[in-house]
């Protein structure tokens, strides 16, 4: 090639990147909705035909990123074959053939609104009856034919070509200020050290931390602006209990996908956008009534789960319950509580406690003194900052669930983590905290090294969909897959020698096997 078609390879690649570059106009944005989302810009309900029958469905039901992807590359699944939507491809003679063999025209603006309404290519021959037949008004056309002359250039915001950018919301202040610190300090570090050996794919990544603030409105204003304002690809590790019971419908919306979901207060809501790599509280009960069903003589009851008053764990409670009633246990009784004010009632031989720290201290002292020492059960994550304050008396009575214990510890695992705390002046305070965040990390670069150069959204996500018995090191082997965004589900559990300080593991970590 000579010097001029050099120059001009170089300019064109410069018109490319600058495209790709430019944010979309106002008809793009409209269009890239209704590719995405199936909404028309006017508010109004779009139609699509489908099968032989015509059957008449919402386009929010079925639109064009299900088949087609965010991206437009298509993906084989069932038996179809989508075709990748780039429009240099499909304005070209022979774009076409390379997918189906068939020779026609290219695609025009108007052959391609033909194709979207009436399920037919430029040569009139009939598309794939999975093809749906969009109803569209002609400014809905227009818009989504604007967008999908962009699609092929457009990058999900936060990733260019130098940099990949993540954002989270942590405390800085506050009740939670000191495990916010410890979670930042876990981020920066791995982040610092991914940099270090070079990036992902050449890409230096990038952490935007901002605290959410005091309570849920400044939470949801914090992640707006990260989602809108900083325009971050991904989240990560963020620690905004605020947010928890709006946390998946609002990245839905986004698009945006989070690795670690940290909650010290409860679970966070399923979501197809979410996965993380510690069990949730459900999957750490759930542990603990497995372990008390099996090896302990207490089906007959009676049972208290005590629990806050907040929604979250209000639910949490509430499975619980509905979870002991269907493994036969009898008697059980669940009652809010609060450990300042509240009396509970006497004569459980079990309790199941939901909550801080400091409640379980005061319900444990409040129990011994009415001299009741009944088997007690608990989230570590919740729990284990108060045990020193526990009466004695409920020595080998107290069982914990853990996410992780130190024989899941690998030499390099425990290497990886020393040298982070090293750097970055962390002690063992917030282990759990610590290493939920450092094996999301470790999940975050697994997925996009996966999802390769041409990374995506929805690529990360279908490369961690993909994860099994991934080793961070410091846990049990996590997996994921098309139902499934709990890397672990299930706990180890632990009683504990309360005089000696001594923690005894008494049933290994095993996935639990319960409907949702």
């Amino acid at each position: 090639m000579n010097l001029s078609g050099v120059l001009a390879l170089i300019l064109l690649a410069g018109v490319s990147l600058g495209a790709s570059a430019a944010p979309l106009t106002a008809e793009e944005a409209a269009g890239k909705r209704l590719y995405r989302q199936g909404l028309s810009a006017s508010g109004e309900a779009i139609m699509a035909r489908v099968g032989a029958a015509d059957m008449l469905l919402p386009a929010t039901s079925l639109p064009c990123a299900n088949c087609h992807g965010a991206d437009g590359l298509g993906r084989p699944e069932g038996g179809v074959r989508p075709p990748p939507l780039n429009w240099a491809r499909l304005t070209s003679t022979y774009g076409q053939q390379q997918v189906n063999g068939r020779s026609y025209p290219a695609y025009s603006e108007s052959t391609l609104a033909i194709a979207i309404e009436q399920g037919r290519d430029p040569g009139h021959n009939r598309l794939d009856p999975s093809m749906p037949r969009f109803l569209l008004s002609m400014k809905d056309q227009r818009n989504l034919t604007a967008y999908l002359k962009r699609l092929a250039d457009e990058r999900d915001p936060g990733l260019d070509a130098e940099t990949l950018h993540l954002g989270t919301l942590l405390p800085s202040q506050g009740p939670l200020a000191e495990e916010g610190a410890t979670v930042a300090a876990v981020l920066n570090g791995s982040v610092a050290r991914i940099n270090q050996a070079g990036g992902i794919h050449g890409r230096q990544l990038r952490l935007t931390v901002i605290d959410p603030g005091p309570d849920r409105a400044s939470a949801g204003k914090a992640l707006q602006r990260l989602i809108e304002q900083e325009q971050v690809f991904a989240l990560i590790a963020p620690l905004a209990p605020a947010l928890d019971s709006e946390l998946a419908s609002r990245l839905e919306q986004s698009g945006v996908p989070l690795i670690g979901a940290l909650s010290l207060l409860g679970s966070v809501q399923a979501s197809p956008q979410i996965f993380e790599p510690l069990p949730g509280l459900r999957e750490q009960l759930i542990a603990l009534a497995d372990y008390a069903t099996a090896s302990l003589r207490v089906l007959q009851g009676p049972t208290l789960i005590a629990y806050p008053d907040d929604p979250a764990q209000t639910l949490a409670a509430q499975n619980l319950g509905q979870y002991l009633q269907d493994h036969g246990w009898q008697k059980v009784h669940l009652q809010a509580y609060d450990p300042t004010a509240d009396a509970l009632p006497l004569g459980s031989r079990s309790v199941f406690y939901l909550g801080t720290g400091g409640g379980f201290s005061r319900l444990a002292t409040r129990l011994q003194s009415a001299g009741q020492v009944p088997y007690l059960f608990a989230a570590s994550s919740q729990v284990a900052g108060d045990l020193l304050q526990v009466p004695d008396g409920f020595t080998r009575r107290v069982f914990l669930a853990y996410p992780f214990v130190p024989s899941d510890w690998t030499q390099t695992g425990r290497m990886a983590l020393t040298l982070l705390r090293e750097g970055q002046g962390l002690g063992a305070q917030h282990a759990v905290l610590q290493v939920g965040a450092y094996a999301s990390m470790l999940l975050l670069s697994e997925g996009m090294k996966q999802a390769g150069r041409d990374a995506s959204r929805e690529k990360l996500v279908a490369a961690l969909e993909g994860l099994h018995d991934f080793d961070t090191g410091l846990t049990p082997r996590l997996s994921f897959g098309p139902g499934r965004r709990l890397g672990l589900s299930g706990a180890h559990v632990v009683t504990v020698d309360l005089p000696d300080q001594r923690f005894y593991l008494v049933a290994p970590y095993k996935p639990i096997v319960a409907s949702p």
